[in-house]
């Protein structure tokens, strides 16, 4: 049973598929698949739970699993199924006999409730319980938008009661944060309405899966790393340029107690029963896009395979998740997996939508270019890599086999899953070519740069070798501003990138492999806290909008207080 398009996949949706499952006491999951005692839990509820930090710290000397990323092509409205792709292939390590759990980002409400809509898989490869993942959760992201927004209030607070750290009203670049779409809050002026109310300013919002604060949740090592890395946040300059930090605020302390329960991983379950972290959440294409560190970390001690994904395609998920996490955390990974669908290479091969039903083996072998660049990149990380191809109903045998042969020309094996109309037994192939990938010992890792080479270099670096562009253009002030910072000794930092996902390049709708562009960077942001340096291309937004017609629209509460249109 394969997969028909977006309004006749299944007879019953995501939704209902997660409402009908069987789910374990969260003890049971972690007793039975992980061997983790129950005093090592935070229970909320029946079905998740928290894992103490202090539990996990002792794992630390135990031998590390094997470590899967899944990654994909460059997004389409045909989907690729990224997040079922790696629930799925948990599930399937696990039914042909191997111990593995998943790492996952939480969804932020944003996209819940705007165009993309949940993130816990769909179909028979879910996590559950899905409803309370997607919405609120454990309440990590509201600890981290307060957090975010009381460093914000302490800031004005600082100026109102005589600024003696000099902090200039004019260079605050701190912004608060809402983990929400809402393009009015993009820009706004605060303050305003008298003397009693501060010194009116400039000031904006971004969505809180944007702010340093995630960034840092998600790369702290522990909590005195997380205080650390808090304390370091800049959140303006004085007149004479001098950066004025969270800690100079005393913000740092208040704004870690906020964060102390948030900071432990979240377990929960697949349809299956399977163990998933779920932690942290940034976005990939204005922020690095990987689950927390500390998740990661503990799930390596915990499993013999260790499966996460990065957000998008392996142009922005892929580079972020090699370049910034693994850099920071000191991670190898063994084995990659690309997921990609017949229809979206259609579409990257020019088709329209409303055309991707219609067999058109031209079509695919033009689209290829977009998988082919990816698995190029991929190739220079020194991961070697297995496609998944995400299995619809419309897919032809002639598409398929020809998707195949291009692939093994490429050296690349591609495994055709259907893991979300059968759960594991549709992806037992894919696990088996991932099992023997991660084990084949064919690793050697390596960063796109080195941490020396200046950050200009670096943002070169990342278009010309991963985007294909033929240079960069970086707006005045953003020059000088990589200037400053290159001298005031930041130049050792990694570069995360902040730009369309639906391209190469940053024009959203150049599909399949665009080469020979310039990527243009207007802005240049420090996250001090976080140890990156942000170049903002294109027209990207670090508040995103609704859409026309938001996912909200059609989520309800019924009388009996079930959920439905959550998706």
């Amino acid at each position: 049973m394969a997969r028909g398009d977006e309004q006749h996949r299944n007879p019953k949706s995501d939704i209902e598929i997660a409402q009908a499952a069987t789910m374990r006491p969260i003890g049971q999951v972690a007793a039975d698949k992980l061997g983790i005692p129950d005093e090592a839990l935070s229970p909320y509820g029946r079905y998740k739970a928290k894992i103490s930090l202090d539990y996990l710290s002792g794992l630390a000397d135990r031998p590390r699993g094997r470590l899967i990323l899944v990654t994909a092509i460059t997004p389409t409205p045909a989907g690729e199924g990224k997040t079922t792709t790696t629930v799925g292939l948990g599930d399937a390590l696990n039914h042909i006999g191997k111990k593995a759990i998943l790492c996952l980002r939480e969804p932020s409400l944003g996209p819940c409730f705007g165009m993309k809509g949940g993130a816990a898989g769909g179909g028979y490869a879910q996590v559950v319980p899905m409803e309370d993942i997607n919405l609120h959760f454990t309440g990590d992201f509201h600890a981290i938008g307060a957090a975010n927004n009381l460093l914000a209030a302490m800031a004005d607070n600082h100026i109102y009661w005589g600024n003696e750290l000099g902090l200039d009203p004019r260079r605050v670049t701190w912004r608060r944060g809402l983990d929400m779409n809402d393009r009015a809050l993009r820009s706004i002026v605060n303050s305003l309405g008298g003397v009693a109310n501060g010194f009116p300013r400039e000031d904006g919002f971004d969505i809180v899966v944007a702010s340093e604060v995630m960034a840092i949740f998600c790369l702290a090592n522990d909590l005195s790393d997380l205080k650390r890395r808090l304390a370091n946040i800049i959140v303006g300059q004085t007149r004479g340029r001098e950066p004025v930090r969270a800690g100079e605020l005393k913000a740092a302390g208040s704004m870690a107690v906020l964060l102390k329960d948030a900071i432990a991983p979240n377990l929960v379950q697949t349809l299956e029963n399977n163990p998933a972290f779920i932690h942290g959440g940034p976005f990939a294409n204005i922020a690095h896009g990987c689950n927390s560190v500390i998740a990661t970390k503990a799930a390596l001690t915990l499993a013999d395979y260790v499966v996460t994904e990065a957000g998008f395609g392996a142009d922005l998920g892929a580079e972020k998740f090699f370049d910034i996490k693994c850099r920071k955390a000191g991670l190898k990974p063994d084995a990659a997996v690309v997921v990609a669908t017949i229809r979206a290479l259609k579409m990257h091969g020019g088709v329209p939508r409303d055309g991707l039903k219609t067999e058109n083996v031209a079509a695919v072998e033009k689209g290829f270019a977009n998988l082919q660049r990816h698995l190029e990149n991929l190739r220079g990380f020194g991961v070697p890599v297995v496609v998944s191809v995400n299995r619809f109903s419309a897919d032809s045998e002639a598409e398929l086999g020809r998707l195949k042969e291009l692939c093994a020309k490429e050296g690349v094996e591609a495994v055709v899953a259907d893991h979300w109309a059968r759960g594991s037994e549709g992806a037992a192939d894919l696990a088996h070519a991932v099992v023997a990938l991660a084990d084949s010992g064919r690793a050697e890792f390596k960063l796109l740069y080195p941490d020396e080479m200046p950050l200009r270099d670096k943002i070169r670096t990342i278009a010309q070798k991963i985007y294909r562009a033929r240079d960069i253009a970086i707006e005045k002030p953003a020059e000088d501003r990589l200037a400053e910072l290159q001298k005031a000794g930041f130049g050792h930092f990694p570069v995360c990138i902040a730009k369309t996902q639906y391209s190469f390049s940053t024009d959203p709708n150049a599909k399949g492999a665009p080469e020979d562009h310039v990527l243009g960077v207007r802005e240049v942001r420090l996250s001090a806290g976080a140890e990156f340096v942000v170049a903002v291309c294109g027209e990207i937004m670090t508040m995103p909008g609704l859409p026309r017609v938001p996912a909200a629209n059609n989520i309800e509460l019924t009388d009996d207080g079930r959920i439905t249109g959550l998706f």
